[in-house]
C-alpha cells in the first residue's frame, strides 16, 4: 500500500488555533502574504483545500461582517473580486467557492478576525482520498502559489 504523508497538517489537526497567540492577519507570516492594502490583506491558506486556496480580511481586528464600516465593506469586496481574478488568471478553475465563517460553530478557525475564503474549484477535483481517507492532496507547494497569485494580481 502506498502511503501519502504531510506532516505539515499535524500542527493544524492537533492545534487548529494559533500556535504563537499571533493573529494571522494582524501578523502573516511573510510566506503567506499575498498583500496589504489600505483596510484589507490578503493571504494565502497554511492549510489549504485547493492550490491558490486563499483569503482576503479587513485590517481591523476584532470585527465581524455586520460591525464593518462602508469604507472598509467596499475595499473588503474589491479586493474580494481582485482575488476571484487572479485566481480565475492563475488556476483556471471551473467554479470557485467563496465563503464567510462567522464564530467557532459556523467553523471559523479565527474567531477574532473576520475573513473570507476563497477556494478555487474543478471538475472533478474531488476524489476517493478524502472521501475514503480523509486526506487532500495538494499538488503545489504553497510558495508556488503565492508567486502565481501575485504576478496574476499584477497583470489584472
Amino acid at each position: 500500500m502506498e502511503k501519502l504523508y504531510a506532516p505539515w497538517r499535524m500542527t493544524y489537526i492537533e492545534n487548529p488555533s494559533q500556535d504563537d497567540g499571533k493573529c494571522i492577519f494582524c501578523v502573516p507570516e511573510k510566506s503567506m502574504l499575498i498583500e496589504k492594502n489600505l483596510n484589507t490583506i490578503m493571504i494565502l491558506n497554511k492549510f489549504p483545500y485547493n492550490n491558490g486556496h486563499m483569503m482576503v480580511a479587513p485590517k481591523r481586528h476584532g470585527v465581524m461582517l455586520d460591525e464593518l464600516d462602508i469604507e472598509e465593506m467596499k475595499h473588503l469586496m474589491y479586493d474580494v473580486q481582485r482575488a476571484v481574478k487572479a485566481i480565475k488568471k492563475a488556476y483556471n478553475p471551473d467554479g470557485i467557492n467563496i465563503g464567510i465563517n462567522m464564530g467557532k460553530e459556523a467553523g471559523a478557525g479565527v474567531l477574532d478576525h473576520m475573513h473570507i475564503h476563497l477556494v478555487p474549484r474543478w471538475n472533478g477535483d474531488t476524489n476517493f482520498m478524502p472521501v475514503i481517507f480523509d486526506t487532500k492532496v495538494i499538488s503545489e507547494y504553497l510558495e508556488q502559489s503565492r508567486v502565481k497569485i501575485i504576478k496574476a494580481l499584477k497583470e489584472i
